[in-house]
């Protein structure tokens, strides 16, 4: 059984006040039944991993570079990562795609390092409202996901997040069908590339998820849980979206 996930992406955002919605999750939920990770802004991941205490609340980086070491100033390596008291990293989101120019193969590259690191990638895929418009939504997908997702991968070093670029932070969510259709065949592509394996690999919905939606996104099959933005930086909300996750 894939254990479900409930991943936070607090992205550009968050001060050590902030932290204060961390303690309140973590009393709110002291034995969550589904797997529960927040990937903060560097600056305070180490911190957020002291504070949660005991708490089996995982912390992740939003991104890693290539190298374990070097000559890249302001870049943080998934060792770095590791140390400071991360278990998963986030790869290949749209942002660091779209922001950063990031190409499948240098996500793909980030990816052997997180696995080298003893880290758990969460490699994002999906499309943009044009390919969505044009008919190309799985070709795209697919193309991320085989270029992205390295040899070996298993499902217990690398996690697929399903997000369509133009619901992220806007509101606007995919149809039920939709999601369904996307994450059925992310499903039959890792199983043909990856055999009996390609059933291990967690699959998440990523944009626009909210505890109003959450419930009936959670009940499609091969949603094995959500990459949440927006609505991961207060403990209420983050709390409902888990508990939608724990009872789906």
């Amino acid at each position: 059984m894939r254990r479900k996930l409930a991943a936070g992406n607090w992205k550009m955002n968050g001060l050590a006040a902030n932290l204060a919605e961390v303690t309140a999750l973590v009393a709110a939920h002291p034995t969550p039944g589904c797997e529960v990770l927040i990937c903060p802004p560097a600056t305070l991941l180490a911190q957020m991993n002291w504070q949660k205490g005991k708490h089996p609340l995982a912390i992740g980086g939003q991104d890693c570079h290539a190298k374990a070491a070097g000559a890249h100033t302001g870049d943080i390596s998934a060792a770095m990562l590791a140390d400071a008291g991360a278990r998963f990293v986030i790869l290949g989101h749209s942002e660091r795609r779209a922001d950063h120019g990031e190409t499948n193969t240098e996500v793909r590259a980030k990816a052997l390092a997180a696995r080298s690191a003893g880290l758990t990638a969460v490699i994002c895929v999906g499309e943009t409202e044009a390919e969505r418009d044009a008919g190309t939504t799985l070709a795209v997908i697919g193309a991320q996901l085989a270029a992205s997702v390295p040899e070996g991968a298993t499902g217990a070093d690398t996690v697929v997040a399903y997000e369509p670029v133009w619901a992220i932070g806007t509101g606007r969510t995919p149809t039920l069908a939709q999601i369904a259709e996307v994450h059925g065949f992310l499903r039959a592509e890792l199983a043909a590339r990856f055999g009996a394996e390609g059933n291990a690999f967690r699959l998440l919905y990523g944009g626009s998820v909210k505890p109003s939606n959450a419930t009936e996104i959670f009940a499609l099959a091969d949603v094995d849980g959500a990459l949440v933005g927006g609505a991961s930086l207060k403990a209420a909300d983050f709390g409902a979206i888990i508990a939608a996750l724990e009872a789906a």
